[in-house]
Order: C-alpha cells, then structure tokens, then sequence
C-alpha cells in the first residue's frame, strides 16, 4: 500500500468473538486442548477416553447388512436422480416402522423427515423455533452442539440442571423456574450424553406433564437409542407425545457404528394436533424443512435411506459389535469433559493419561 493511501473499507467481516465462542464448544476442541498440553517425550501410550467413534477402531463395524445395502444402491444406478428433499417415500416409512416398535401411537412417513446426520436436525429444529426474544432451555451437562446452533440461531439459551445425586435426572423446578412466556422448547438427551444415564418411565412421564404445564415442546435427542447398560429399560419420549408435542432426533451414527454416512432423522411425535395446530409443522414438510436450513442431505444420502431400510426392519441385522460392552465404556459414557475448559485443571499432573 502507498504511503498517505486510504486503506479500503470492505462490507465483509467476522465477528470474531461469536465464532470462537461456538467454535471451541465441541468435543473435538476439548481433545484439541488436552493433546497441546501433553509432553511431547513422554513414552507412555495414549488411551484415548474421549473418543467419540468407535468405528475408528477395527474391532467396531457394522453389519454387512447395511455394507451390502450401501453397495447395492450405488451399483443399482437406480438412485443417481433428484430426490425430495424431505426424503423418499420407503426410507421415510422404513424409519417410521423402526420407531414404531418402541411407540404406543404409531407413526407415519409424513413425520419422518430425513436429514444429513443428527447435526443438521438440530440445525433445522432450532431455525425454526428461532424468533425475536425466544429462548430454549439446554441440559448441563449436555450436548454442546445445541448452545453452538442456538448461538447462531440467536436462541437465548438457560441451562437447567441435571442431578448426580438422582442419576442425572432433570431438576424440573428449577426447570421451571427458568421458563417464561418466550420459552420455546426444552431439549433433553436420552441415553445421556455425556453422562450415560437413561430417563426412566416415570420420570420421562414427569417431563412431559412439565413440559405440558409450561406451554413448550420437547425436543428430545435419542441417537443413542437402545445403547443402554444397567437396569433401567430405555424409553423413547415420544411415548408421551400425546401429553406434549415431542420432536425425536435421531441417526444410525452410534447403533450401527457408521458416524461418516451422515444418516439421521427428524421425527414429531404429536398425535393431539397441536403442531399442526399453531402451524409449527408447516416449516417441516417437504422443501420448506430445508428453506430454514441450507445444508440440504446428498441425494446419495436420501437413497441410502432406501437401501438401508432392510437394515431397520429386521432385529437380527442390528447386531453391531462382536465385542460385548465392557465395563469401561459405561465410564467413558459418564465422564463430563466440562473440566477440560477449566485453566486450573489436574493435565499438568498427567493424572488423565
């Protein structure tokens, strides 16, 4: 630039603080921040504690099942065309059947919309709940990816506590004293993640009456569904979706061990009408889903949905291990990384490794 020249002005810029407060609430920033503060010569190997794929190890795979169906699909030539973006017909009802086992009020394909992995459901869920001066209220410990999108989406965010002492189960009244008239949804994770409990019956129920009572949705993340060690059955949420409107996330990412396919699902469980009703499903079917939501699913990912539909149906293809679950991964699924952001933390010590 010359001397005594006007430096240009340009329409662009990054608001660098809102980036890097979304960008560093993800698991990976957290494994990031572990691994800068590790001594470069120290011999000992790393067991890797926080590792969220296991797909990345060769005892992990998938059933050929779902290989096969993958490999049919591509070489069919059969699905290489334009596809609705809300998902085909015999994926949306191939998923539908597959949640309806667990579910008193049956589903249909028209609730089902097919997205590219869990983490653009929640994309899509948030912009369309996203208005001026709403809120939602996020559990802590929870999911980060949620505070991340509801930052973009400029959702007010307040946390409400899970309980240790109860097995992790949701603080209702302080639940409730966080909800006011702009409250737009509550969002819980079952199985927990990332503290590995699972909702109960009973309580899930208490959820729903509060929910209810509080004039919100339940957004419930289940892509851990029917991974659960100990006692307590699993429970999807939407059992209870004729007391509150409960909208179901899910992905076949961690049953079927395949987190790179990017296959995940938005499901209103909502047989009272109500949705329907204040117009919120509107914004879900069909292109409108994806009008909210830029990142729309590959159209390989839409006919994947068809291949694999076999995958979801029969019982004896979601055999996704030979390994039984050992002890170890109930503590990894318990272990909170929130201490990781804590610049007093014991890493020094190396009493993590």
């Amino acid at each position: 630039m010359e001397s005594g020249a006007v430096k240009k002005k340009w329409g662009f810029q990054v608001k660098q603080e809102h980036i890097t407060a979304t960008a560093t609430l993800t698991v990976r920033s957290a494994l990031t921040i572990i691994k800068q503060n590790l001594k470069e010569n120290d011999p000992r190997p790393i067991i890797p504690l926080g590792h969220g794929d296991p797909s990345a190890f060769p005892c992990f795979r998938t059933t050929p099942v779902a290989e096969d169906a993958v490999v049919d699909a591509v070489r069919s030539a059969e699905f290489n065309c334009y596809s609705p973006s809300v998902g085909i017909l015999p994926a949306r009802r191939a998923i539908a059947g597959y949640l309806n086992r667990d579910l008193p009020c049956k589903l249909s394909p028209d609730d089902v919309h097919l997205t590219a992995g869990c983490k653009q459901a929640i994309q899509v869920i948030l912009t369309v709940l996203a208005r001026p001066g709403a809120n939602i209220l996020l559990p802590k410990p929870g999911f980060p990816l949620y505070e991340a999108n509801a930052r973009h989406t400029h959702l007010e965010i307040r946390h409400f506590d899970l309980l240790p002492e109860k097995g992790w189960e949701v603080d209702l009244d302080g639940l409730e004293a966080l909800a006011d008239e702009n409250t737009v949804a509550m969002v819980i994770v079952n199985p927990g993640n990332p503290c590995g409990n699972v909702f109960t019956y009973q309580h899930l129920q208490k959820i729903a009456e509060k929910a209810r009572k509080l004039g919100i949705m339940v957004i419930s993340d289940e892509v851990y569904d029917h991974l659960t060690f100990g006692s307590t059955p699993y429970v999807r949420m939407g059992v209870f979706g004729s007391t509150v409107p409960v909208i179901t996330l899910g992905s076949m990412s961690k049953r079927w061990i395949v987190p790179g396919w990017r296959l995940g699902w938005l499901v209103t469980s909502d047989p009272s009408g109500i949705l329907q009703e204040l117009r919120v499903d509107s914004f879900l079917p069909s292109k409108n889903l994806y009008k909210c939501c830029n990142c729309k699913p590959t159209i390989i990912v839409m006919r994947f949905f068809f291949a694999l539909s076999r995958l979801l149906i029969p019982s004896k293809a979601i055999s996704t291990s030979p390994l039984a679950p050992q002890p170890s991964f109930r503590f990894v699924l318990n272990a909170s990384f929130f201490f990781f952001f804590d610049e007093h933390n014991d890493i020094a010590e190396d009493q993590w490794f």
